[in-house]
């Protein structure tokens, strides 16, 4: 199965509260519905890793979380990064509206190419600081951070290598350790 818009708009981000709750996760993006599979066991293994390491270093008046929680950078956009963090200064309750910090995704065949190429620009359109793309099959970790309103290559971390991050916060990250069964 891929990503792919399944019908076409306009859509608004007002229609994810009456889509039905059947572990699909949804993403409007100017006016398209893409809709992604459940992720697997790999991936679901991976979003908990990174999430509960990024919890751990988390510091005060910062926030982790997973999706399915939105990130509305725009009226016309919905995006649900598998683990992201959030400015201090988005009191939003129910949805990220500010700049995020971090937005994470673990790539899985489903969602390649919407990884790395798409939600890659419009992260980085919306602002988001750090943009991490961690890739089970290859176990890498890229690492792009927002430089003058583009992102960079920071690192491309392999296997047992650590990353050392300094943003969002420091966390050190290795990523064979977030795809291991426990």
């Amino acid at each position: 199965m891929s990503v792919e818009p399944i019908e076409s708009g306009p859509y608004t981000v007002a229609y994810l509260d009456t889509a039905p709750d059947d572990g699909r996760r949804r993403e409007i993006i100017d006016g398209g519905l893409y809709v992604t599979p459940a992720p697997s066991r790999l991936h679901q293994r991976a979003v908990g890793e990174l999430y509960f390491r990024l919890r751990s270093a988390c510091p005060v008046g910062l926030e982790v979380f997973v999706a399915p929680f939105d990130y509305r950078p725009t009226p016309e956009r919905s995006l649900q990064p598998d683990v992201l963090v959030c400015s201090p200064d988005d009191h939003d309750p129910k949805h990220a509206i500010e700049p995020l910090l971090l937005a994470a995704e673990v790539v899985s065949h489903s969602s390649r190419m919407h990884d790395l190429l798409l939600k890659r620009g419009l992260y980085e359109q919306a602002g988001v600081r750090s943009y991490w793309i961690l890739d089970p099959d290859k176990e890498t970790l890229t690492v792009l951070e927002l430089v003058d309103g583009v992102y960079v290559e920071r690192d491309v971390v392999s296997g047992e290598k650590v990353f050392d991050a300094t943003l969002p916060f420091p966390v050190q990250i290795v990523p064979v350790e977030l795809l291991r069964e426990r």
